[in-house]
């Protein structure tokens, strides 16, 4: 599993904990470098590559809401086309992080086991050249599995994933006029290819955006100066890819677009300071955000393995929060577009934690989608990092059925 370092951390904020966790490896360093600004990409060429087939047929007249509504339960292609590996630039990507070459068995697999929703996320910098322009076989390659899953009648989200560096895009002061070149860039391309897509392919605009090695990277704060800041750049950033979007035409005029917070914290989108960008098209924006909920239980190792009364308080209070500012404040929905309870060798617990988290969200008419990582079984020494495996995609079958069968309960 790749990422370790930060996926550890990536959800202390559900906690609202008050101090900050360090791991070894992951700098402290602050949000904003001291120095120049970061150099532009090479000029953007004056056209790319776009589909000139006509507008499949769409039907985009229910709001976001009623949309998302129709989600019901979803699962990540996880660590496959966001894989990345330093140098490593060719479709090997996919498989560099140890999970199997995506085929239509898998999506087929997937809607024959009740799942609606599948997100497929994406990683681009490793694809691209100096201007931003990203690599044809890639885009292909992104194209047949967006295909795959359409093709079995699941609804697609996809994203830009694992390009959160310096050296690509950074919420910061320094790097925020790269950033937007390169969030801009690849959302016009991307938009470009699948602008005639019908409304079953959703755009979500960035997976967890954040201040990569910054002390409180993972832990959203109203007080963090840095971290205010942050959440304006990724608001601008947000408002541009949206823009982008829709001026691509046909079927993006309209389309579903999922717009996240700092580090895609339900704390963070319930703050001020959480810019919800102006649209062109009306209701079809839908938050996003990510909840391990409660963290000790669901990610921490070894943390809990017993599912509390006190755990289900925590995840009412995280999404009734969320319920009241958007769904009923704003009329927004929201997708928790990863979840999950790591496997502590406590199936009925987690089979427990499944059943109450997907009825909770299902309630307010919100879908979600499970995070799925390949990793299922606890190694010899008990460590309990990072066990999301769920789906065996070679198989196309479910190595805990119970959960699955507690997941779509809640959606029927």
């Amino acid at each position: 599993m790749k990422q370790t370092c930060t996926t550890l951390n990536r959800l202390v904020w559900i906690l609202g904990l008050a101090f900050v966790l360090v791991f070894t490896g992951c700098s402290t360093s602050g949000g904003s470098s001291s120095g120049d600004p970061a150099p532009l990409p090479d000029p953007a060429p004056e056209s790319y590559r776009e589909e000139s087939v006509s507008p499949e047929t769409a039907d985009f007249t229910l709001s976001a809401l009623e949309f998302v509504e129709n989600l019901g339960a979803g699962w990540n292609l996880g660590n496959t086309l966001d894989a990345y590996v330093a140098g490593q630039t060719g479709l090997n990507t996919e498989t560099s992080w140890g999970q199997p070459v995506t085929t239509q068995d898998m999506m087929a697999g997937l809607k024959a086991s009740g799942l609606t929703t599948v997100r497929i996320p994406i990683t681009w910098h490793n694809h691209v050249d100096s201007a931003f322009t990203v690599d044809e076989a890639w885009m292909d390659r992104v194209i047949e599995v967006v295909n795959y899953a359409l093709d079995e009648d699941l609804y697609v989200i996809i994203n830009i994933h694992h390009d959160n560096e310096k050296d690509v895009y950074f919420p910061d002061e320094l790097h925020a006029a790269r950033s937007m070149e390169f969030v801009t860039r690849i959302w016009k391309q991307v938009a470009l290819m699948f602008r005639n897509y019908d409304e079953r392919l959703i755009f979500e605009i960035l997976n967890e955006p954040r201040l990569t090695g910054y002390a409180n990277e993972w832990n959203w704060s109203d007080s963090d100066s840095e971290l205010r800041t942050a959440a304006e750049i990724i608001g601008e950033l947000e408002q541009s890819a949206l823009d982008a979007i829709r001026d691509t035409g046909s079927n993006n005029e309209n389309r579903y677009v999922m717009i996240t917070p700092y580090v895609a914290s339900p704390w963070a989108a319930k703050s001020g300071y959480f810019v919800i960008p102006d649209d062109s098209a009306t209701d079809k924006l839908i938050l996003s955000v990510h909840a391990y909920t409660p963290y000790v239980f669901a990610m921490q190792s070894p943390g809990v393995s017993t599912f509390t009364t006190a755990h289900q308080g925590e995840i009412d209070s995280f999404m009734g929060q969320l319920n009241t500012k958007f769904v009923q404040g704003l009329g927004m929905p929201f997708i928790i577009g990863e979840y999950g309870a790591t496997n502590k060798n406590n199936l009925d617990d987690r089979d427990e934690w499944f059943s109450y988290y997907c009825t909770k969200a299902a309630s307010y008419g919100m879908t979600t989608i499970l995070w799925d990582n390949g990793n299922h079984e606890v190694p010899s020494g008990g460590s309990f990092n990072e066990l999301y495996g769920f789906y065996n995609r070679e198989e196309q079958t479910w190595y805990f059925p119970e959960i699955l069968a507690a997941i779509l309960a809640a959606y029927n």
